[in-house]
């Protein structure tokens, strides 16, 4: 069990989270293993076989505080929460808006310029770090094409178009990551192309894990934000899918999950036996796995940042919260456009 932001993780198969007067209470085998004050908690989030009471569950919802449901592997299965919250006119204009083929195809340019100038940064450190000259040299030409890609994604006539510079970029940046990988510790973790739904090897089961954590946050900001978190203008409406989210992580997915998991890794946090393989060639993270990396997630985002535009320091597990403000500023129209949180 972890807290972080408020929010308490629990990880622990067969664990049982119920209520006792006015503080959530961790039980394992009948016995007691946390109790935390409920007007400490913001949420409630259970990897696996956890049991929720019925109780537990009526007094979150009714005070505002979410339940997620997440798989084993992280993966998101379900939330509950109260009456939905926020200004209706904002959601009107979201709607509105979304609706805008020119708006829409700005607002999805401010996404993938901010992810792909994160991306560059990432690829340019591992190049500065490099101890072969001909990887570092390899890896400045993928930096170059990411930029190469910032310039194609400005002049981009339609979302598909976008989306299709994004998806090449995307490509030569997680082949990238390969060689940012300490050599000693390639053997273990190569990432043969990106592989979600099943991860096929250990770096995509990892980078999959770190993903979903962070797509918990960020539509728990869309929605703290009074967005709609289904409504997205670079990601696809589809049923069930929380777009507008999928479009926030984009911008924090390198400097956070990538960066995460590829310390964990160069500094053997994390090896072979933290991982699982399935039927199917799936790769899925062990439990002690899921508990380091969880630790290590709840540590990052504990860790403060100026954010370039309020310039104020904060804790970096609240900048996706930032973030969706500024995106509902964008939408009430009180910003020209998103901007998207590049770090100094």
């Amino acid at each position: 069990m972890h807290t972080v932001q408020n929010t308490l993780y629990v990880m622990t198969p067969n664990a049982y989270a119920h209520l006792e007067n006015s503080t959530l209470r961790i039980d394992l085998d009948h016995e007691k293993k946390l109790q935390v004050p409920l007007h400490h908690l913001g949420g409630l989030v259970c990897f696996g076989n956890v049991m929720v009471s019925p109780a537990l569950m009526h007094r979150l919802a009714g005070e505002g505080k979410s339940l997620v449901l997440l798989d084993n592997s992280g993966r998101f299965q379900a939330r509950l929460e109260g009456p939905v919250s926020g200004n209706i006119l904002l959601r009107q204009a979201h709607h509105r808006l979304a609706c805008d083929p020119l708006y829409s195809l700005e607002f999805a340019r401010a996404i993938v310029a901010g992810k792909l100038k994160n991306s560059r940064v990432t690829v340019q450190r591992g190049a500065r770090e490099a101890a072969d000259a001909e990887e570092a040299s390899t890896l400045g030409r993928i930096a170059d094409n990411l930029a190469a890609s910032l310039r194609a994604a400005a002049i981009a006539n339609n979302l598909d178009e976008l989306r299709g510079v994004e998806g090449e970029a995307a490509r030569g940046y997680f082949a990238a990551l390969n060689l940012i990988v300490k050599p000693q510790m390639r053997a273990i973790f190569t990432l043969n192309g990106r592989t979600r739904r099943p991860p096929l090897d250990r770096f995509n089961a990892l980078i999959s894990f770190l993903y979903a954590m962070l797509m918990n946050d960020c539509r728990s900001a869309c929605e703290a934000a009074g967005l709609d978190a289904q409504l997205g203008f670079l990601h696809a409406v589809r049923p069930g899918r929380a777009s507008l989210a999928l479009d926030l992580q984009e911008e924090f997915r390198s400097i956070l999950c990538d960066r995460l998991a590829l310390t964990l890794i160069n500094r053997g946090q994390i090896n072979a036996r933290d991982f699982d393989e399935r039927e199917g060639g799936a790769v899925m993270l062990g439990d002690k796995g899921r508990r380091t990396v969880v630790t290590a997630w709840q540590e990052r985002k504990q860790e403060e940042v100026v954010h370039p535009l309020t310039e104020n320091k904060v804790p970096i597990g609240l900048l996706a919260f930032i973030q969706a403000r500024f995106m509902a500023r964008a939408i009430r129209g009180e910003m020209e456009g998103y901007l998207p949180y590049l770090p100094k």
